[in-house]
C-alpha cells in the first residue's frame, strides 16, 4: 500500500500524461505543427516501413487520429461514409452513412472533409451539408443539422461559376472553443458563421451573410483581443467568439471565391492565399474605435491555388504556382526564397501539404513524395525524399513517430521513428 501510495504521489508531481493525438485539420493546434515534446524525424527512411495499409473509396479529406482510433471519409457505392478504424491494425472498427456523394467537374466524387474528434464525439461533415456529431466508441449519431435544409445554405451546382462552397461543397473542418463550436455554414440570413453547443447542437449565435470559402476559422490573439478569424468566399473577417459581432472585414473578392488556405497567424499579422488575387498579408491592430484591419502586403505572383500555409517564427512556407516551394516573411511579405522546380514531376493541380517537424518541414507532395526540407530562411536544401504514397490531396497526421495517410486507392501507416 505504502508503495501504491507512493507512485500515486509521483504521477500527481509528474502531471497527466498527454495522448499523442492528431485529432483535427493541421493537428491539435490547427496550425500544421507536429507539437513540441514530440519526437519528429531527422531524416527519411528509403523505403517507409509499411504498419498497415487499407483499401478505401475516393476522398479527397485527410484522416485524424484519436484515442487509438483513425477516422477518415469515403465514398462507398455512391454514399459519404464515415469511418473508424483501429490505429494499430488499421481494422474497421464502424461505419455511418452520411449523404449522397456530391461531384463537381473538376474532383474526383467524394467527401472532401476531415474529421474533428474531440473527447467522446467526432464531428464530420459531407459535401452537401450534412454536419453529424457520432460517438467515438460505436458511430452513435448524438446531434445532427443539415445546413441547407435547417439554415437556407445555398444548394449546390455540379457546373457553374457560383463562389465558394456552391462550387466545391462543403469541406471545412469546425473550430472547437470550449463547449463553443463554429463552423461556415452560409445560411440566409446572417447565418454565414453558426455558433452550436458542441454537446447538444443548439445554436448560440449566427453572423454575417457570406457564402463559406473551403476553411474553417481560427482562433488568434490579434491586437491583443482574442478572436475568431474566417476566410469566406468574399472577405477576411474577424468576429467575438461570444456573439459572433463583427470586428473586422478586409474583402477578398476573387474568381469563384474559392479560398482554401488556412490562415497562418504571425504576430499581428494574418496570411491568407488565392489563386487569383495571390499571397496576402493583413494587419490587424488596435484603434481608437476597436480593431482595425487592412492589408499590408499582396504579392500577386506567389498564388496559392488549395495548399494551406505554415508558419515558423517570423516566415510563412508554402507552395506557388508552378510548383515553387517560397519562404517569405509574414509581416513584410519580403521574399527569403523561392525555389523553382522543387516540386518537379510531383505535380498535376499544385497540391501540397506541409507539417512543422521540429527545425524541419515534412512535406507531402501530390505525387505521394514525402520530403525533408529545413525551415529557415536561409535557403532551401532537400535534406530527405523517400515515396509514401499514390497520389493525393490529403494533409497527413502524425503521431507516436507514425505517419497516418491516404491516397486514391488506400489508407495506411508508415513508421517515421523506429
Amino acid at each position: 500500500m505504502k508503495r501504491f501510495a507512493l507512485l500515486l504521489a509521483l504521477l500527481a508531481l509528474v502531471g497527466p500524461v498527454q495522448a499523442a493525438d492528431w485529432p483535427r485539420w493541421q493537428g491539435p493546434a490547427g496550425t500544421g505543427r507536429i507539437p513540441t515534446g514530440w519526437k519528429v524525424p531527422a531524416s527519411l527512411p528509403a523505403a517507409p516501413r509499411v504498419l498497415w495499409r487499407v483499401p478505401v473509396g475516393l476522398g479527397q479529406g485527410s484522416p485524424v487520429v484519436a484515442g487509438g482510433k483513425v477516422f477518415y471519409l469515403d465514398n462507398q457505392e455512391g454514399k459519404e461514409v464515415a469511418h473508424a478504424a483501429s490505429a494499430d491494425t488499421g481494422t474497421e472498427l464502424w461505419r455511418v452513412t452520411l449523404d449522397d456523394v456530391f461531384a463537381d467537374s473538376g474532383s474526383p466524387p467524394g467527401p472532401r472533409g476531415t474529421p474533428t474528434v474531440d473527447g467522446d464525439r467526432v464531428y464530420v461533415l459531407s459535401c452537401r451539408g450534412e454536419f453529424r456529431c457520432l460517438q467515438v466508441t460505436d458511430g452513435r449519431q448524438v446531434w445532427r443539422t443539415n445546413f441547407m435544409k435547417d439554415f437556407g445554405a445555398p444548394a449546390l451546382l455540379e457546373a457553374g461559376d457560383m463562389p465558394g462552397t456552391t462550387r466545391h461543397g462543403h469541406t471545412a473542418s469546425p473550430l472547437i472553443d470550449g463547449d463553443r463550436m463554429v463552423m461556415p455554414v452560409g445560411g440566409q440570413p446572417g447565418a454565414s458563421m453558426v455558433c452550436f453547443n458542441k454537446r447538444d447542437g443548439r445554436v448560440l449565435w449566427k453572423s454575417q451573410d457570406d457564402v463559406p470559402g473551403h476553411t474553417g476559422p481560427v482562433m488568434a490573439t490579434l491586437g491583443g483581443v482574442r478572436h475568431l478569424v474566417c476566410y469566406t468566399s468574399a472577405a477576411l473577417i474577424g468576429l467575438a467568439p461570444a456573439d459572433g459581432a463583427l470586428l473586422w472585414r478586409v474583402p477578398i473578392k476573387t474568381l469563384y471565391g474559392r479560398h482554401v488556405t488556412t490562415p497562418a497567424v504571425v504576430g499581428d499579422t494574418v496570411v491568407v492565399g488565392s489563386y487569383t488575387a495571390g499571397l496576402i498579408g493583413v494587419r490587424v491592430g488596435k484603434g481608437k474605435g476597436g480593431l482595425t484591419a487592412e492589408v499590408a502586403w499582396n504579392d500577386r505572383s506567389l498564388g496559392i491555388d488549395f495548399s494551406s500555409p505554415v508558419a515558423v517564427g517570423a516566415h510563412v512556407y508554402c507552395i506557388g504556382p508552378g510548383g515553387r516551394l517560397f519562404c517569405v516573411e509574414a509581416r513584410t511579405g519580403a521574399r527569403a526564397w523561392v525555389e523553382v522546380g522543387f516540386f518537379s514531376g510531383m505535380l498535376e493541380a499544385g497540391f501540397a501539404a506541409f507539417l512543422v517537424a521540429g527545425p524541419n518541414l515534412l512535406i507531402l507532395a501530390e505525387g505521394g513524395q514525402l520530403m525533408l526540407v529545413p525551415a529557415t530562411p536561409a535557403g532551401c536544401k532537400l535534406l530527405a525524399k523517400t515515396q509514401a504514397c499514390g497520389k493525393n490531396w490529403c494533409s497527413p497526421a502524425y503521431a507516436d513517430g507514425k505517419l497516418t495517410l491516404r491516397d486514391d486507392k488506400e489508407l495506411l501507416c508508415l513508421e517515421l521513428i523506429r
